[in-house]
C-alpha cells in the first residue's frame, strides 16, 4: 500500500441494482454488501448476487426455511437459483444504500461515510403490492432501519410501533401518488444475518432460554425461528 492510499477514500457503490418486480410483495432492505463485491474480487464460495457473501447467512436461513438445496458458488446456476425463489414468493431486494465512502476497507456499517441512499419511497409508490419491508439489522446507527428513518422524515412521513419486541415491527402510511391509493406498509426489523452480529443474539433472553433448553441450539437456528414467520 503507498503512502496516500491511507488518504484516499474508498468508493463502495452498490454492485446491484434492486431486484424489483411488479408482483413483489415484500422487499429485502439492508445496507451494501462486503467491499469485495464493489470491486469484483470474490472469494470462493461467494455467490455473484444480493447477499452473496459466504461469510452471510441470509441465503443459508432461507435455503433452511424453503429446503431450497441452493448451491453456494460463484455460478450462474447459483444466481439463477436465488432469483428464481425471489420471484417465486414475490420478494424484492431493495437496499437503501446507494453509495458511501470509508477511510477503512471493511463491511462494517459503522465505518461508512458521505452516504447516499437511495429512494425506498419512489420503489414503493412504483411497485405498488409491496406491503412489508425486511429489515436486515436495525436501528443501531448506519443499520438500515435507521437509515429508513431519516428517509421518511424527508417525505414527513411517520414509523409507527406495531410490536417492540425483537423482531421490532413497524407500519407507515404511503401517500397518495398520482392515482395510486394509500397503503399501509408494514416493517419488520430482523437481527442482522452477520457474523458481527452473533453477540447481540447471543445476548437474548430468548436465545438464552433456547441454548439452555437445548446446548446445540446456535444463533443460525434462532434466526431461522425469527425469519420463518416474515417470510
Amino acid at each position: 500500500m503507498n503512502s496516500n492510499s491511507y488518504n484516499t477514500l474508498f468508493q463502495h457503490v452498490h454492485p446491484y441494482e434492486p431486484y424489483l418486480f411488479p408482483e413483489a410483495t415484500k422487499l429485502i432492505v439492508g445496507t451494501l454488501p462486503p467491499p469485495r463485491f464493489t470491486i469484483g474480487e470474490l472469494k470462493e464460495g461467494d455467490v455473484n448476487f444480493c447477499y452473496g457473501s459466504r461469510d452471510g447467512q441470509l441465503w443459508p436461513i432461507l435455503n433452511r426455511i424453503f429446503d431450497l438445496d441452493l448451491k453456494f458458488e460463484n455460478t450462474k446456476e447459483a444466481i439463477s437459483q436465488r432469483k428464481s425463489f425471489l420471484k417465486e414468493r414475490g420478494i424484492g431486494v431493495c437496499d437503501i444504500v446507494a453509495r458511501a465512502e470509508r477511510s477503512k476497507i471493511d463491511a462494517s456499517d459503522l465505518g461508512m461515510e458521505n452516504i447516499q441512499l437511495r429512494n425506498i419511497v419512489g420503489y414503493l409508490a412504483k411497485y405498488k403490492r409491496v406491503d412489508t419491508l425486511l429489515f436486515t439489522g436495525g436501528n443501531s446507527k448506519n443499520g438500515p432501519e435507521y437509515f429508513f428513518r431519516k428517509h421518511l422524515k424527508l417525505h414527513d412521513i411517520a414509523l409507527n410501533v406495531v410490536s417492540s419486541k425483537v423482531p421490532r415491527v413497524h407500519s407507515f402510511e404511503m401517500p397518495m401518488v398520482g392515482n395510486l391509493e394509500p397503503r399501509t406498509v408494514r416493517t419488520v426489523s430482523l437481527t442482522a444475518p452477520s457474523g458481527a452480529a452473533n453477540r447481540a443474539v447471543g445476548s437474548l433472553e430468548a436465545y438464552k432460554k433456547r441454548k439452555d433448553e437445548n446446548p446445540a441450539f446456535t444463533t443460525l437456528d434462532f434466526r431461522v425461528l425469527q425469519y420463518r414467520p416474515f417470510f
